[in-house]
């Protein structure tokens, strides 16, 4: 008897530390929310996930955050009407045109860049817009954002993209410049810091984007509404971090300049130097998003699809993060 007692009391002491020890792993698991992000262009615009993982803010915040890239808006927004991804680091386009076509669980949360800042740089004989005619252009996607530039800056000086120019789809801002530099086109929409790496190698500004202040959503935080149903507060720590990222980026930029060396392989701080002085004062500092942002994609949208003229910017945005970052005074520290 005395000893199965013993036995049993050896046993349910067993019982009672291996439950604790699971519990107590649990506790430490359930700590860490995984959240699974995705971006659609390897520019600075959308660095902050980047500056996040570098300057340990994720492990701050206790979120273990996986971020793909996908190089295509639309395909982005697919990805997220899947499940795919959580949260995206998007051109506004794709989503706007999502939501257009009824997927309006879709939600902007914050805003990057509210402004294209993309310029076209050309061969040194090409010195004017005009000299782009019969040229072939390369842009990283069609119907992304460096296509949709180069249409609109081109309307503006009154040429047609579809018939003045031969527009070649290379896959992405560092394919494009990589084309642009072997030679394989004439000119290129770039956006920074490819703009800058591609003047430092020779090539000309053609068109000087960041002048014409061609209102779009660049660079937006983009969820499902059913995702912040589900888990808003864990969305709300990411943007938690991202408002600590966006300080960094308009701060400090050793560490930006370490963060695009590595993941953009650009360590001529002249290019970077001239990269970040153009396209830093463009960049919300306080991630606010522009109603007339999502009103120049549905703009956009409203001739081939008339119910883009029925939807209002409003519709589509959540500002209750913004709100909360505004009342922590982290935007102010």
């Amino acid at each position: 008897m005395r000893t199965n007692a013993r036995s049993l009391l050896c046993a349910l002491a067993l019982t009672l530390l291996v439950f604790g020890s699971l519990t107590f792993f649990a506790d430490r698991t359930s700590a860490v929310d995984r959240l699974t992000g995705l971006h659609s262009a390897q520019v600075m615009s959308q660095s902050m996930p980047w500056i996040a993982q570098e300057a340990g803010l994720f492990k701050k915040y206790d979120l273990d955050f996986r971020l793909v890239f996908i190089p295509s808006s639309p395909i982005a927004t697919a990805a997220t009407l899947n499940g795919d991804a959580e949260i995206g680091v998007t051109g506004a386009a794709g989503n706007v045109r999502a939501y257009v076509q009824g997927f309006t669980d879709l939600v902007f949360i914050g805003g990057i860049k509210n402004i294209l800042t993309h310029s076209v740089l050309g061969k040194p004989d090409i010195k004017r817009p005009e000299d782009l005619k019969g040229k072939k252009v390369g842009v990283g996607r069609f119907g992304g954002n460096t296509h949709y530039f180069v249409i609109q800056a081109l309307k503006r000086l009154g040429m047609d993209a579809s018939k003045d120019i031969q527009t070649i789809q290379t896959g992405g801002g560092p394919e494009t410049l990589a084309a642009l530099l072997s030679g394989n086109l004439d000119a290129a929409g770039l956006v920074a810091p490819g703009d800058s790496a591609a003047a430092a190698s020779g090539y000309r500004y053609v068109i000087n984007g960041p002048e014409m202040r061609i209102p779009y959503g660049a660079a937006q935080f983009v969820t499902l509404r059913s995702v912040i149903g589900k888990r808003g507060p864990v969305i709300g720590r990411f943007m938690r971090v991202m408002a600590e990222s966006s300080r960094i980026l308009h701060t400090d930029k050793k560490l930006v300049y370490k963060v695009l060396g590595k993941y953009l392989r650009i360590t001529d701080t002249k290019v970077l130097d001239a990269a970040y002085q153009s396209e830093i004062p463009a960049l919300e500092r306080r991630l606010e998003i522009s109603d007339a942002v999502l009103q120049a994609s549905l703009d956009e949208i409203a001739p081939a699809d008339p119910r883009a003229k029925s939807i209002k910017p409003q519709d589509m945005i959540d500002r209750r993060y913004l709100v909360e970052l505004e009342k922590s005074g982290l935007f102010d520290k």
